[in-house]
């Protein structure tokens, strides 16, 4: 239990940790006359193996503290001995009902139920960038009328192939904005975020290749995905394009050695279902200054702050207005400067 101080100043989730358990708990402290100290002190608590996330239970013992309250205020149910002996058959009937389904429905009387649900706590979503690209998960599931006149304002333009700085300039929305309304859908699970498209662009198979050469199911969703209109491609074509994709080789390589028009593939689509699905992924270039600023030509100084290695060509040039072409030139006639492939 914690001191009186921390106590009545802010009601709040506490977390003790010991060797190999973690311990949640919710304390709450009720003032009133009618109790020998003037007040009735208890700690709702979880207790948890020690390794495990424990904030998707915060909001499930936040809420039983408070139906514990209620039924204190109401009726006295945690002091008197007739209804207080009911309390170790109620908490476990929580703990099982919770660890087997999540969810719990218990009967107190009459005019009071507890309802509880374990909702998973979902990660942060990514910082979203100016060169990022939104792209939709499943276009057709999702409602406008439930977002935001922002973020249906900037819909029409999250293609799969536009860009957070473009469609910020399309809409004229503040990018800030636009940022924040994706970073929301991320967020909700109605769209991902995938690099630029560019026939310049390197990519590789990654091992979950091997789900789409063995999942029918997959299969016929990537022909659907990538075919162009009136066709369906054929899946060996596909995976040919698919496993001809290695470090060395852009897309412009690619579409010239088998021409996907002639197998009935958009090859913009068969790069973007490769990247949603993680069937493949951008190996992205990355400049990096090995000497001295004041060997450079100073035309180029102004590009120097982004040769450390942490920025990509992508960002470079959404940051400076530079084509991908007028970068490249830059940095190869620079010869201070190496490029990472990473």
């Amino acid at each position: 239990m914690p001191s009186a101080s921390t106590l009545y100043r802010k009601r709040s989730c506490t977390t003790k940790l010991l060797q190999y358990y973690k311990i949640l708990g919710y304390p709450v402290a009720i003032d009133s006359h009618i109790y020998p100290r003037n007040s009735l002190i208890f700690n709702v608590c979880f207790v948890c193996d020690g390794s495990s996330r424990t904030v998707q239970y915060e909001t499930v013992i936040r809420k039983l503290s408070g139906y514990l309250v209620g039924l204190e205020v109401e009726c006295q149910f945690l002091s008197k001995e007739e209804t207080k002996c009911q309390l170790p058959q109620i908490m476990e009937r929580i703990l099982i009902e919770l660890n087997n389904n999540g969810i719990c429905t218990i009967p107190i009387n009459e005019s009071n139920t507890i309802y509880l649900r374990v909702v998973p706590a979902s990660q942060d979503p990514p910082l979203v960038e100016d060169h990022h690209v939104p792209v939709f998960f499943n276009r057709t599931a999702f409602v406008a009328s439930q977002w935001d006149l922002t973020t249906q304002q900037i819909l029409p333009f999250i293609d799969g192939f536009n860009h957070i700085a473009k469609i910020a300039a399309e809409t004229d929305v503040e990018i800030s904005l636009v940022k924040a309304c994706i970073q929301n859908m991320v967020y909700y699970g109605v769209v991902t975020l995938i690099p630029i498209f560019q026939y310049s662009n390197v990519y590789t198979v990654t091992p979950n290749i091997q789900q789409l050469a063995e999942d029918k199911s997959l299969q016929e969703e990537c022909l659907k995905y990538i075919g162009r209109p009136g066709n369906l491609p054929n899946f060996r074509d596909v995976f040919t394009l698919y496993c001809g994709l290695a470090p060395g080789t852009t897309v412009r390589d690619l579409c010239i050695r088998f021409n996907p028009h002639t197998m009935h593939v958009d090859e913009r689509k068969l790069i973007q279902f490769g990247i949603i699905k993680g069937y493949i992924r951008r190996l992205h270039k990355y400049p990096i200054r090995l000497m001295s600023d004041a060997l450079t030509n100073k035309k180029y100084k102004t590009l120097s702050k982004y040769f450390n290695g942490l920025h990509s060509y992508d960002e470079i040039c959404c940051k400076t207005g530079l084509r991908h072409h007028e970068l490249e030139e830059r940095v190869e006639s620079d010869p201070g400067v190496v490029v990472c492939w990473k």
